[in-house]
Order: structure tokens, then C-alpha cells, then sequence
């Protein structure tokens, strides 16, 4: 584990907001979020270092592919692809670079629809990749140091990284002027980031907002050019946002991990129940206040969309 100061700033002062586990592969481990008291980031501190960070991505981690529901992994490219402009003519030979490409499939599916592709990837437990060049090397390291891509892509990406600074500067370098740089992240500001234990922490390293975004495009050399905060690529719900607000709201005390309502896997797991109809009422009648927060999902949902405070939001950028 190491200590960090501030990425964005350099700023040594932060604040804690919470503590939780890692809840996809329990290990009994809790790790703290902070705040940077100077410009607001977020950040796992202290954190795995990048030699500790391969055994918090097991090979399932990759496992949940293009094979594995191919049609919901399609229109979602499809979503992804819609943020780099209409499909390219054979003779325009733009050039993708997709960073984090994991088992290759978004660079794949834009080599389709015309686009010349590379990628990026460091971990080995996905999956080989044989039919376009992939860097297996940080995406800062790699050895292209002119502009070469018309568009880079880091889906969910920059919030796995230690210094996500050298990757916006990176991508800068790369990217032909007027080249598009499109991101996805975790939106700090959320209520599913801050206050509700969504993130995928150990993994998630960094927690951005609109303002710190910015601010690395600032640094980096780009202009933003678009927010989208409409959760059509992943999805962060608010999960017991309800009891969030009744905790903390009529009760007046904090809210931390260890008051989260039990859920319905574990509800008919530790009750010894076998999936189905009949443990699900179980599980309602003994949690109501959880079936009126998944009930209620969809107008919460859509009001965080209009405010733009969804837990994850895209970001296009220009080269200027």
C-alpha cells in the first residue's frame, strides 16, 4: 500500500468521505476515499500499489465480454461509436486508439465501421488479442509520441489508473489536432459515488467531477467540447437512496458502509432460500423500504439525468 498527494494539484491536505470494502472480491480488506481539500478530487488513499493492483483483477474479471450477451454488447458500441462522429468511409483511414481495450471488442466493432484500430492493454489476465496491434505497456509509456490517431478512446478507464494525469497528457501528444479525446467516468458528485458505496473500489483509484475534469483538459492541452451524464453506456444507479435520505435525513446521523440494507442475494443465501418467487416476496415483505427504492428507481434516475448528477457521465474533448 502507498501514500499519494493529489494528482491534479499536488496538494498534500484531504479529507476522508468514507470507507468500504472490496465487494466483488471480498478479502476483508476496507480502503478509505479522500478528498482533496484544494481542488476536490477524489482518490483511494492510501492505495494498492501497481505491482499489488494484478490480484484485484482476477481473469473473470474479463469474462463478461462480447461472447457472453453479444446483442446488449453491440448496441452499446454502437452508443460508444455515436460519440466519435458518423461511420467513417473506407478511404478517410481514420485511425482509433481505444485505451484499456480489455478483450478488444470496441476496437473491433469500430474497425467495422472503417476505422484503422489500436489498442491499449496491460493486463494479462484478459484475453490475447490477434487481429489489430495492442500496446501491453501503460498507456503513458507506449511508443508513440507524435500525433498520429484521430481519436483516442479510455471507456471507464481513468478512474483504474495511479497518475491520470500522464494519461491526459498522453493522449494529447497522440492525438492529431482537432482529434477527439471521449471518456468515460465515475461522476464524484453523485450520490451513488459519494454517499451510496457504488464504486468499484479497490480498482476504482480516482473519483472525478465535472470541475476536476475540466481541469485536467485545461492542464492537458483540450477544449471540452460535450458532457453527457445520461447513463446509456454503463449503468450507477442510486441504490438505497431512500435509505440514505431517512437515515440522514430524519435520523441526522451519518451514513457509512455498515448501514447499508442487506440485499436480496444475501437475504436468500443466509436464510438458506432457493432463488425464485417465493424468496423474493419473502425478501419484500421483510424489506419494504428497499422494494420502494428499486420502485421509485426510474424518476430518480431520470431526475439525476436532468440535473446531471447520474453516477457516470462521458466526456468529449478536442485536441486544440
Amino acid at each position: 500500500m502507498e501514500t499519494v498527494a493529489c494528482n491534479l494539484c499536488g496538494s498534500t491536505r484531504y479529507t476522508p468521505v468514507y470507507e468500504m470494502p472490496d465487494t466483488h472480491y471480498p478479502a476483508d480488506e476496507f480502503f478509505t476515499v479522500v478528498e482533496c481539500n484544494e481542488c476536490g478530487l477524489g482518490f483511494l488513499n492510501p492505495r494498492p500499489t501497481l505491482a499489488e493492483m494484478q490480484k484485484y483483477y482476477p481473469p473473470r474479471y474479463y469474462e463478461e465480454g462480447f461472447d457472453r450477451n453479444p446483442g446488449y454488447h453491440q448496441k452499446r458500441y454502437a452508443l460508444e461509436a455515436g460519440y466519435l462522429g458518423p461511420p467513417a468511409q473506407s478511404t478517410e483511414n481514420r485511425k482509433l486508439l481505444d485505451v484499456g481495450c480489455a478483450n478488444g471488442d470496441f476496437p473491433t466493432f469500430m474497425n467495422t465501421r472503417g476505422w484503422c484500430v489500436e489498442g491499449v492493454e496491460i493486463s494479462t489476465s484478459s484475453r490475447p488479442i490477434q487481429n489489430f496491434k495492442v500496446y501491453n505497456q501503460l498507456f503513458p509509456d507506449i511508443p508513440v509520441n507524435k500525433p498520429t490517431y484521430d481519436a483516442v478512446t479510455a471507456w471507464a478507464v481513468l478512474e483504474h489508473v495511479h497518475d491520470p494525469m500522464t494519461y491526459f497528457r498522453k493522449a494529447s501528444r497522440v492525438l492529431k489536432q482537432g482529434g477527439v479525446f471521449v471518456f468515460l467516468v465515475t461522476n464524484f458528485n453523485s450520490l451513488a459515488s459519494r454517499h451510496l458505496f457504488c464504486e468499484d473500489v479497490p480498482r476504482h483509484l480516482y473519483f472525478f467531477t465535472s470541475k476536476t475534469v475540466r481541469r485536467y483538459l485545461e492542464a492537458s492541452g483540450f477544449r471540452l467540447q460535450s458532457e453527457h451524464f445520461r447513463g446509456n453506456i454503463y449503468k450507477m444507479p442510486p441504490n438505497n437512496w431512500l435509505h440514505y435520505l431517512l437515515h440522514t435525513g430524519w435520523g441526522k446521523r451519518s451514513f457509512t458502509y455498515r448501514n447499508l440494507p442487506m440485499s436480496r442475494p444475501d437475504f436468500i443465501q443466509r436464510n438458506g432460500l432457493r432463488p425464485g418467487l417465493s424468496s423474493t416476496i419473502r425478501f419484500a415483505i421483510s424489506h419494504p423500504l428497499t422494494v420502494l427504492d428499486r420502485a421509485l428507481m426510474p424518476l430518480v434516475v431520470g431526475v439525476q439525468i436532468l440535473r446531471k448528477s447520474y453516477g457516470i457521465f462521458t466526456v468529449v474533448a478536442r485536441k486544440i
